[in-house]
């Protein structure tokens, strides 16, 4: 059955970094430039920028691109510094911040720094407090907290947001708890890939199946809120290309995709990838708007800007 939430599409990118000063500016302003909604920083050790810093330098050499995160990882910040940290972006860009939270999960992140990586269960815990946390900094009212895994005691935190009463924020999951608590927290649901308990990623919450369960998790959860939610999705990799299975089949063997998982047809059809023409990459995107209500599109990469600005144009606010 179609789902629909009536939003107009938007495109964001998120960037893996650069090399020096110019790079990244030159990339913020081409972002800007093709059309792009938001520029967003993962928040991994391997990335080549890290997200705060890099994200104000953004600001600063443009004036309407949103400034994202994709996103901030629970576990490497305290809930109250991150929120601080956030709430200066956003009012040192004019309220442009969309802010992204998740629990951290990606195990090389925790094997080189030594930091243990809990359980599912408890870094989701940590994540729920967080987000409320966050949120009630960013209010005019001094706040204390008692839960689990953090306390805060009679803070009124500085600088409030530009955004009131708070920047957008983002969380996004391929389980039904870390759905339920963006339905709950958030006002963008990223329908994501499942991460495992390892720190892995599983290529099989990917298929086009797994989508549909996801978003219809989203749909049940939010009930008469569904409207008032964007989904979005990162797509981890974006080709225009007259052959498309040619190409996805040559992704998959440079990525080591497990068929297994997730086979050369489900590739295809998954809502994480996009391969084809230029026209066929519009028409696919209107089918799974319908499909799925994602109308929020970010791209993995500051490579596939040039390639996709084409679509951007045709269906940006469309």
């Amino acid at each position: 059955m179609p789902i629909s939430t009536g939003r107009p599409f938007r495109f964001g990118v998120n960037a893996l970094g650069s090399a020096s000063r110019e790079e990244w500016r030159a990339t913020a302003r081409k972002a800007e430039d093709l059309g792009f909604s938001t520029l967003s920083v993962a928040d991994h050790l391997w990335t080549g920028l890290a997200p705060l810093t890099s994200l104000m330098a953004a600001a600063e050499v443009t004036t309407t691109l949103r400034l994202g995160s994709l996103v901030f990882g629970n576990d490497f910040r305290h809930p109250v510094v991150l929120a601080r940290e956030a709430a200066t972006i956003d009012l040192l860009s004019d309220g442009r911040l969309e802010l992204g939270l998740g629990t951290g999960w990606e195990k090389d992140d925790y094997e080189q720094t030594g930091m243990p990586l809990d359980p599912p269960g408890i870094r989701v815990g940590r994540l729920e407090e967080a987000a409320q946390i966050i949120k009630k900094l960013f209010g005019d009212e001094p706040v204390t907290f008692s839960g689990q895994h953090y306390t805060v005691t009679g803070l009124n935190s500085l600088p409030k947001p530009a955004q009131r009463p708070h920047p957008p924020i983002l969380i996004g999951g391929g389980s039904r708890r870390m759905l339920s608590l963006a339905v709950r927290e958030a006002n963008i649901v990223s329908v994501n890939t499942r991460t495992t308990a390892t720190g892995d990623v599983d290529m099989s919450s990917n298929t086009a199946a797994a989508t549909d369960r996801k978003v219809k998790w989203v749909q049940q959860i939010a009930g008469d809120r569904f409207g008032d939610l964007e989904l979005n999705i990162l797509v981890l990799a974006a080709i225009v290309t007259d052959r498309p299975r040619e190409s996805a089949e040559r992704l998959a063997q440079q990525w080591g995709i497990n068929p297994a998982q997730i086979s050369l047809d489900d590739l295809l059809e998954s809502p994480h990838f996009l391969f084809g023409s230029e026209d066929e990459i519009v028409e696919t995107l209107l089918m799974r708007r319908d499909r799925y209500g994602i109308s929020y599109i970010t791209l993995t990469g500051e490579e596939s800007m040039d390639s996709f600005a084409p679509i951007v144009a045709r269906l940006s606010g469309t």
